[in-house]
Parts: C-alpha cells; structure tokens; sequence
C-alpha cells in the first residue's frame, strides 16, 4: 500500500510541476486576447474580480503560493521517506487536497496562438474537445456573485478530455469575439464551439 500512494504522490507532483513549469514559460509568449484593458475587464476568472495580465509581474503572488505549495509537498513527501517511525502513508491522500484547487492560485485568461490558459494551466487546441457558452441567468451558480455578470454574462466551459475549465465572460460583444478567435483555432482540427 506504501509504493502505490508513493507513486500516485510523486505522479501528482510531477505532473503539477510540468504543468507550473509549462505555464511559466508560456507567459513569455505572445498574448492573442486580451491584448486590452477593455478585453481584460470583459473576461473573469473569477466572478467578482477582474483578470490580471499573462505576466511575471502581475501573477507574482500565485506563483509565489504555487512554488511554496510544491515545496510543501516535497518536503513531505522527503519527511514520510526519510523520517523512522513515519508509517501512516495514508494521510499522503489527504495532503493532495490542496492540488485539487491549486489552479485557482493564478488569475488569469489568456489565449496565445498554440493554446490557452486558464488559471494555472496551459490547454494546447488539440486536447480542447468543445467550448460552450452558458448564460448566466437566476439559476445559474455565479448568478448574484456581481451585478455585471447577472444576465448580462456567460460562462465559458472549455471541455477536454477529462475534465473542464470554466471563465466569465460578461458582454455579449466580447462572447461573439472569443467564438470567433476560438473558432479560428480550434476549425483547424475539426472540433465544435457551441
């Protein structure tokens, strides 16, 4: 039972590292949208909070957070191998809670020519399955959380393979023109936007 939560451990830290490391360096590429504040200011990550830039600077506290949480868990991971007397591996399961929303650590939205980011991840355009757009009425689960995003936005759900990402978008204008920049990208090889 050790070697098999060692190794769903250690494959969880991998993969959050590459996934770190990969959007780290897809900051330093050209940003496609949001290229303005206007832009900037009409796509959330949140509902509540505007969308800071794809940037070293602005990303400074999630990156900050985000090398302290993978830190963290190296030193655990270091503590459960090297420490006598440290036989309960099981609370390793419970120490990857914070991973189920470390995404969150970066707010940003941007799409650069070979993919997008969402938060802290990279979604290269072949492992986008579908984007769809969500109106966000009375019933909807961001409904309340801004006057601007209530009945006035969207939420936009990048499907993949396993799992979805989502963004708020607010303006009608601004939905037509990500529908059009995605469509551009994601026509290429033959996938739908709903």
């Amino acid at each position: 039972m050790k070697i098999v939560i060692g190794i769903l451990f250690v494959s969880v830290l991998i993969y959050h590292s590459y996934q770190f490391i990969r959007v780290l360096f897809k900051m330093k590429e050209n940003v496609i949208f949001p290229t303005n504040e206007m832009e900037a200011l009409a796509v959330r990550k949140f509902p509540d909070k505007k969308i800071e830039p794809a940037t070293y600077k602005a990303q400074k506290i999630g990156i900050i957070f985000y090398t302290f949480l993978l830190l963290f868990m190296v030193g655990i991971l270091l503590a459960g191998l090297f420490v006598q007397g440290f036989n309960n591996w099981i609370i390793f399961l419970f120490i990857l809670l914070p991973f189920s929303h470390s995404h969150d650590l970066f707010n940003m939205f941007a799409i650069l020519e070979d993919g997008l980011m969402a938060g802290s991840r990279f979604i290269p355009w072949k492992k986008v399955k579908s984007i769809q757009f969500k109106r966000i009425d009375i019933n909807h689960r961001y409904y309340g959380h801004s006057k601007e995003v209530n009945d006035n936005g969207y939420e936009m759900i990048i499907k993949k393979r396993l799992t979805n990402i989502s963004c708020i978008v607010i303006s009608r204008d601004m939905k037509e023109k990500l529908t059009e920049i995605v469509h551009e990208r994601i026509d290429a090889k033959g996938e739908e936007v709903v």
